[in-house]
C-alpha cells in the first residue's frame, strides 16, 4: 500500500491576548506532527479538545497555512492556498465538517449544492453533471425527490448524507472528515460510518477522521494517531492500538470508553484538565496528569520512538507503563 498523503514536521503557531490590553502569547496548536495516508486506508486522529486535531485537518488540505514543515499529496509538494495549482488539487481531496448545516448554504436547493463542485471545477457538460448529482444522492442514500429541497427540510443525518455528497462529486482519492458524525444522534451515526465505509471500499478512498469518538475510531480506523497538546503521542494500527496501548494518555483515553460488563473500578481517571496551550509545561506535556511521571519526564520533551510492529510512542516510560499494566 503506497502513500497518497505525506506530512513532515507541521507546525501551526497562533497568537493568544488575554484581554483587549494583554501581552500576546503563542499558542502551537502543531507542533512538529509527521504522518502519511496511504492510498484506500483510513486513518483515525484523536485527542481531548483543543489538542489540535482539527487544525492538523485544515493543514493536510492546504487549507491552513503552514509555518513549518511539509505536506507532500502523491508525491509532489502541496501547492499554496489560493493558487490555481491547489484549486485543480482541491478536486483530489475535499473535507466533510462537523456542522452540516453550517456547511450547507440555506438559499441552495441540496441539488444545486451537490453540483457546484463539478460547477467549480468544470467537469462535464450540463447533463453529465446532473446525471452525476442524481448517482451521488443514490450512493448516500437520498431519494430523488429531495433534489430540490433546502438544508432546513432535511434532518441531520440527511444533511450530513448531502455534505458527503459533495465532497465527493469530483471523485477525490482523499477525504478528510473532521467529527462528521459527532453532532448526530447515535443511531444516525451508525448509518453515515456505514456509509462511510461502504463508500472506501467501492471507490478506495483514502480517509482522514478527526473524531474524539474512540467507539466510532476503532470501528473505522485502520490505523490511529493519537494527539496530546499538539503533538502526536501514541500512533499504530488500530486493532493493536486499542489492544495494548503504549502512552499513558492513550491508556487513559480507551479506559474511559465504557463497556457493557466491564467494571468501572478498573479504569484510569485523568486529574485536572489540559493544561494551557499558551502555557506548556516542560518536558512532556503531559506530565502534570501523568502517574509515571519522573524527573526525566519534566526536564525533557520525549520523542516518538519504535514501540512495536508499526507502532511509535513519544513516552519515556512506554516500556514502564507496559509493567504498570501487568502488575
Amino acid at each position: 500500500m503506497t502513500d497518497l498523503l505525506v506530512a513532515e514536521g507541521l507546525v501551526r503557531i497562533y497568537s493568544a491576548r488575554r484581554g483587549l490590553l494583554g501581552k500576546a502569547a503563542p499558542v502551537r496548536a502543531v507542533d512538529g506532527i509527521s504522518l502519511c495516508v496511504r492510498r484506500g486506508e483510513t486513518l483515525g486522529i484523536v485527542g481531548e479538545s483543543g489538542s489540535g486535531k482539527s487544525t492538523l485537518g485544515r493543514m493536510l488540505l492546504g487549507v491552513d497555512p503552514l509555518q513549518g514543515g511539509e505536506v507532500r499529496y502523491a508525491g509532489t509538494p502541496m501547492p499554496p492556498a489560493g493558487t490555481a495549482e491547489w484549486r485543480r488539487l482541491r478536486a483530489r481531496m475535499q473535507m466533510v465538517y462537523q456542522d452540516p448545516l453550517s456547511a450547507l448554504d440555506r438559499r441552495l436547493t441540496i441539488a444545486a449544492q451537490i453540483r457546484e463542485p463539478l460547477d467549480i471545477h468544470k467537469i462535464g457538460d450540463a447533463a453529465f453533471r446532473a446525471a452525476r448529482v442524481d448517482e451521488l444522492m443514490r450512493a448516500v442514500g437520498l431519494r430523488p425527490d429531495q433534489a430540490g429541497r433546502y438544508p432546513h427540510e432535511l434532518s441531520g443525518g440527511q444533511r450530513q448524507r448531502v455534505v458527503i455528497a459533495r465532497a465527493l462529486a469530483t471523485g477525490p482519492d482523499l477525504l478528510v472528515c473532521d467529527e462528521p458524525v459527532s453532532a448526530l444522534d447515535v443511531s444516525i451515526q451508525a448509518q453515515v460510518v456505514n456509509l462511510l465505509r461502504n463508500l472506501q471500499a467501492s471507490a478506495g478512498l483514502a480517509m482522514v477522521f478527526i473524531s474524539h469518538d474512540l467507539k466510532v475510531v476503532r470501528n473505522l480506523c485502520d490505523r490511529v494517531a493519537v494527539m496530546y497538546l499538539g503533538r502526536v503521542v501514541e500512533e499504530g494500527p488500530a486493532e493493536d492500538l486499542f489492544a495494548d496501548p503504549r502512552h499513558p494518555y492513550t491508556r487513559a483515553l480507551i479506559s474511559s470508553v465504557p463497556e457493557p460488563g466491564r467494571p468501572l473500578d478498573g479504569r484510569v481517571i485523568l486529574q485536572g484538565e489540559p493544561p494551557n496551550p499558551a502555557k506548556r509545561p516542560p518536558g512532556c506535556a503531559f506530565h502534570p496528569r501523568c502517574a509515571l511521571a519522573t524527573d526525566i519526564c519534566r526536564g525533557s520533551v520525549p520523542q516518538l520512538r519504535k514501540a512495536g510492529p508499526g507502532r511509535a510512542a513519544a513516552c519515556h516510560h512506554f516500556d514502564g507503563a507496559d509493567a504498570a499494566r501487568a502488575a
